[in-house]
């Protein structure tokens, strides 16, 4: 079967062909620098094409190769010395510049040894190439301009600059592979399974946006009728701008997520996605609508605010465009042009239907999953597209019923749909669902009405229940039609379709939800339950209503429904129980379930799932009910305070799910539960009183949750291979030893045991070969003594281990050495509050560590290794370490190889290695080309203040406090007596002028409630000290100046201040400038610049003012500012 070919529609959805596309010259960088690149960008996964040699000769770009740019995401153009000479090379520029035009695609230009300069305006050995190239197409000049026009577009681009004998290569390439990892594994949305007629319509809502506006957000409104690709175009638009925003959000279904959820939620979710928070909480909408402002109004963000349906929505989320930093972008959908009117959205864009030639290829693919068709159904592949007026949707639906059918069969299928409206979409819609089996009409409407937000697994398991078949097929038939969509582990379904369904049902009986064989909506199922008008039709009921309502009823509403099937009622507080159950119930749920037992006359025969959360249904009912219903897969009885013990379920061998979370009576589990084949879920969280397991033969078993049993002290043994548990959580549970038999469990991949008494582990657990995380936070860890006494050469080891945590932990030095020695892997290593003595000299094996955290270790003495790679170390608090440790974490030579590090200790001073240190003021400097390698220090000394202050160091370019570079670490915040070295490697995120002299200025703010921070108060700065050290190695020092680079000192004359009459100001070093002005130490500096001012040779004073703009210079005594002079 054929696929989409990569259109300029498909483009739009990003199905390319390759990450990234080089260009180089391969007599230049062929066998160094870009194979080198290549090398670097696959190791990380980034597919690259790389071409052959034999493709580059000529001046005529192979089709090959044209696909490969075409089909690229990313161009990399490596300009070297010898690039424009090669008229191939200068053919491929122009055609990657081509592709760029309004395609979603990047470049990104990398000079190597070349001055970006002489690419743009070709110069050097691009002026001389150039005039060659005149000379030789002195008859094709527009070429020759094509050319140049190419090349002054990509060096205009951002990239970077490389320069021999100046700096690693090897850091070079690994800041280019880390920049385009950060576009690359920005994951697009997925747009359409057949992408078609898209790219005209996103470059039209492009034209709308002017991303350069300073009045805040530019909102754009996207409309048009339902089932007309609103939600498509705009992930389109989406994926199509991503790259240029701070912050995505992409809110689908506004309109049911507001009815079903509140506005709150909403709220919550776009704060989180934009903040990179998991959980946000708020208390009210108005906090939400503050938040928002006051966290967005300096961000550029991309918010979509898909299918909102009234305008309390749009004032909950997105109220005003100032609300939002210059240049964000909001784009709403909706069905109704006059909301966007009421919300003053100045620009809108109307999505309209396609034309014959979209639709046509839109059913094309559809129906035949390919391009080419037989001719002989064009005749009534026209007639199609005519009677469905364009509407994709329709065609999606229309095309995928029709799938394998003949020709004949489509001449029938369209005489029926000529029989309804053209401009009824439902009925329309309702053909495909006529063609469908009877069973899949039946799944179809039960997804539709009542099981649409289920969970693929929750969905397969209640239809299986409902119709005694297994559903996947038909749901795999259901997606084909498009009746359904299946994403990941959810299903979806577009509105218009499951209105489609639900008025298929209401139609049953438009007057009377008693003769409905589907009840979904809160009034109707009230309706039947206080009028007892339920009738045998009624197969399936759902009712959500609010807890606050009080629903009375005689509970004898049940006995006319002779064919229930489904019993769901997640919310509402019905005042009695039911007197009667159906049995032909196959699906029972009731939370807080409102009797002590079921009904004596309910014995259903295929009971499957039975759901009873927050139930008071007494022991010897479920022991009643575990007889009886000998196909239940599904059993809930979570927070039930009467269960005492879980019964014999021999009986019932087909259990695929236990729950009995939160029963807190729970004392003892039946064996019988540990020899289910089938059970994939036992869950038993807060059970307080439950004391032991039975053992497990559980071969289905994945998911065992023993959270909050805090009696439990026993884990249970593992009788026999049980392949399919990858997540093992003992939290707050007082067990104290894991068996032997834990090896049983070979696809572990995380175990948690957190927050009880003395864990001892058995040998075998270093025999669990695909264990990715161990987490043993607050224990006392133990191994068998004979493990303790054995050597560390003759254990396995696993490999496969990356996150070990033993925070809290009291643990051996001994055992230390062993954990390290058998997880050779690690990268990250977690023995905050342990009492560990000795980190090992062996930690220096563990080549893939890079996180380390030490933060309290008050016992911690003698550090004897670093690990060759760590990143981030974090020794707060580790009062008891001695001189010589503190010497190798604050070794110059450490700080300065390779790599981004981020260190905190215990410390009094700032290491004599860092040249520029300021005590009580910050500490600035110039530089250009490319931001250099330093490192930063921070020292929060004891002070008098009352008033005790958290700040972090911050590094501010250009005075752009919106661009800021923040390094803080919370965990020792506000704790005076602690060093904090930053080893800044990574400068990507850092915005600043390229070939121009730019200023840094390195800072302290100070955190203020959860968001936000503000400036230190001038006395405040009394206890802060500040360091600079430039690495000399992997810095240009004749790009980085601490003085005015436009100032030199030998091109000036003094000017001798000296008082008119008496006074002769002597010659001196200046020791202190400040400015009158009423504000902090630094936040005028910008203003105010101090390099405008330097010292003469010898002392004098030199006062250089490049403007007039200095009214009021004041001089004192009270601090050193030579780090302002060379």
């Amino acid at each position: 079967m054929s696929t989409p070919p990569l259109t300029s529609s498909s483009s739009f959805s990003y199905a390319f062909t390759y990450d990234v596309f080089i260009s180089f010259r391969g007599t230049d960088t062929r066998y160094g620098f870009t194979n080198n690149l290549y090398q670097a960008l696959h190791r990380k996964g980034i597919h690259t094409f790389f071409d052959d040699e034999e493709l580059r000769k000529g001046e005529v770009i192979t089709p090959s190769l044209l696909k490969a740019i075409e089909g690229s995401r990313i161009a990399i153009v490596v300009f070297s010395k010898n690039y424009a000479s090669s008229s191939f090379c200068l053919v491929e520029l122009a055609k990657i510049m081509e592709c760029v035009k309004g395609k979603g695609r990047w470049v990104f230009p990398v000079f190597y040894d070349v001055d970006p300069s002489d690419v743009r305006h070709q110069k050097g050995s691009y002026g001389e190439a150039f005039t060659k190239h005149e000379e030789r197409f002195k008859d094709d000049t527009e070429k020759v301009q094509k050319w140049r026009k190419a090349l002054h577009q990509a060096a205009n681009l951002s990239g970077n600059d490389f320069k021999l004998q100046s700096e690693y290569e090897h850091a070079f390439i690994e800041a280019i592979v880390k920049e385009i990892l950060n576009r690359v594994c920005r994951v697009p949305l997925h747009v359409a399974n057949y992408p078609v007629g898209l790219e005209s319509r996103v470059l039209k809502v492009n034209k709308h946006l002017n991303r350069e506006s300073n009045r805040g957000a530019q909102m754009v409104g996207i409309y048009g009728a339902g089932g007309i690709g609103k939600t498509t175009l705009a992930k389109a638009v989406y994926n199509f701008i991503a790259d240029q925003f701070e912050g995505l959000c992409f809110l689908e279904n506004v309109r049911e997520n507001s009815i079903k959820h509140g506005l709150v939620y909403l709220q919550e979710r776009l704060l989180c996605k934009i903040l990179g928070e998991k959980d946000i909480q708020l208390a009210s909408l108005g906090e939400g609508i503050s938040l928002i402002k006051q966290r967005f109004k300096s961000k550029k963000i991309l918010l979509v605010l898909d299918d909102v349906e009234k305008l309390e929505q749009l004032q909950a989320i997105a109220g005003r465009p100032d609300w939002f930093g210059s240049g964000s972008v909001i784009i709403i959908t909706t069905r109704d042009k006059h909301l966007l009117a009421s919300h003053m959205v100045e620009k809108t864009y109307q999505v309209k239907e396609f034309d014959k030639k979209e639709a046509l290829e839109l059913l094309r693919w559809n129906a035949f999953k390919c391009e080419n068709v037989d001719p002989c159904y064009m005749d009534i592949l026209n007639k199609v597209v005519s009677y469905a007026s364009g509407l994709p949707l329709a065609l999606e639906v229309i095309g995928s019923n029709l799938y394998g059918r003949s020709v004949e069969e489509w001449i029938s299928a369209l005489d029926e749909y000529k029989k309804i409206p053209n401009k009824d979409i439902q009925k329309i819609l309702k053909v495909s669902f006529d063609a469908l089996e009877e069973y899949h009409q039946k799944l179809f409407l039960d997804i539709a009405c009542c099981f649409k937000e289920y969970s693929l697994e929750d969905l397969e398991n209640t239809l299986h229940a409902l119709h005694d078949v297994s559903p996947k097929l038909g749901i795999r038939v259901l997606a084909e039609r498009s009746l359904i969509k299946v994403h990941g582990c959810g299903v979806t379904q577009h509105d218009l379709i499951q209105d489609m369904g639900r008025e298929i049902v209401r139609q049953e009986s438009p007057k009377n939800p008693g003769k409905r064989s589907r009840l979904w909506l809160c009034e109707d199922v009230i309706q039947v339950l206080q009028e007892n008008i339920g009738t045998d039709e009624i197969e399936v009921i759902v009712l959500e209503a609010p807890m606050s309502r009080v629903i009375e009823w005689d509970g004898k509403a049940f006995k006319k429904m002779g064919n229930l099937k489904a019993l769901i009622i997640k919310s509402g507080n019905l005042f009695n129980g039911p007197d009667h159950l159906p049995n032909s119930l196959r699906v029972l749920e009731w939370h807080g379930y409102p009797s002590h037992s079921l009904p004596a006359d309910f014995h259903p025969k295929k009971l499957f799932i039975l759901k009873l959360p927050h139930n008071c249904v007494t022991p010897l009912p479920l022991v009643k009910l575990l007889k009886e219903f000998v196909d239940m897969s599904v059993l809930d009885f979570s927070r039930n305070d009467w269960i005492t013990h879980i019964p014999d379920v021999s009986s019932a061998p087909n259990l695929k799910e236990l729950r009995f979370a939160g029963c807190e009576n729970l004392v003892r589990i039946d064996q019988s539960v540990g020899f289910l084949g089938k059970l994939s879920k036992l869950n038993v969280n807060g059970c307080t009183k439950l004391r032991s397991l039975p053992s497990l033969m559980l071969p289905s078993l994945g998911y065992l949750f023993l959270r909050d049993c805090l009696s439990l002290e026993s884990f249970p043994e593992i009788l026999g291979k049980m392949e399919n548990m990858t997540y093992l959580e003992l939290f707050n549970t007082p067990i104290k030893k894991l068996p032997y038999s834990i090896c049983n469990l070979p696809r572990l991949e995380l175990l948690k045991l957190e927050f009880g008494e003395t864990i001892i582990l058995p040998s075998s657990i270093f025999m669990l070969q695909e264990l990715q995380f161990l987490y043993l936070r607050s224990h006392t860890v133990l191994l068998p003594n004979e493990e303790e006494g054995a050597g560390q050469g003759s254990s396995v080891s696993c490999s496969t281990t990356t996150h070990l945590d033993l925070s809290l932990c009291n643990l051996s030095d001994k055992l230390l050495e062993i954990f390290l020695a058998r997880f050779p892997n690690l990268k990250h290593l977690d023995l905050s509050d342990s009492n560990v003595r000795i980190l090992p000299a062996c930690i220096k094996n563990c080549h893939l560590l890079m996180f380390l955290r030490l933060w309290g270790c008050k016992n911690l003495q003698e550090i004897r290794g670093i690990p060759p790679n760590i990143q981030s170390l974090n020794a707060s608090f580790t009062t008891s370490l001695n001189c010589s440790s503190r010497r190798i974490l604050l070794n110059k030579k450490l700080h300065e190889e390779v790599g981004q590090k981020r260190f905190i200790l215990p410390g009094t001073s700032i290491p004599s290695w860092f040249e520029k240190r300021r005590s009580g003021q910050p500490i600035s400097f110039r530089f250009r080309n490319k931001f250099p390698s330093i490192s930063l220090c921070f020292l929060l000394k004891e002070s008098n203040n009352e008033r005790s202050i958290s700040p972090r160091l911050e590094l501010i370019i250009n005075g752009n406090h919106n661009e800021r570079h923040i390094f803080h670490d919370r965990s020792c915040m506000g704790s005076p007596g602690h060093i904090r070295i930053y080893d800044l490697e990574d400068t990507t995120g850092l915005q600043f002028k390229q070939n121009e002299w730019n200023q840094a200025l390195v800072s302290v703010s100070e955190f203020v409630g959860r968001y936000d921070a503000r400036e230190v108060r001038a006395e405040e700065w009394s206890s802060i000290e500040i360091g600079v050290h430039i690495i000399k190695e992997r810095s240009n020092m004749d790009d980085i100046q601490f003085t005015h680079p436009l100032l030199d000192k030998d091109h000036h004359k003094a000017l001798h201040m000296r008082d008119s009459n008496k006074h002769h100001v002597h010659e001196q070093r200046v020791r202190h400038l400040g400015f009158s002005l009423p504000a902090s130490p630094y936040s005028d500096i910008f203003k105010w610049d101090p390099f405008d001012y330097i010292p003469f040779v010898g002392g004098t004073v030199i006062l250089m003012p490049e403007t007039s703009k200095f009214q009021h210079l004041k001089l004192g005594k009270t601090d050193d500012y030579e780090h302002w002079f060379s």
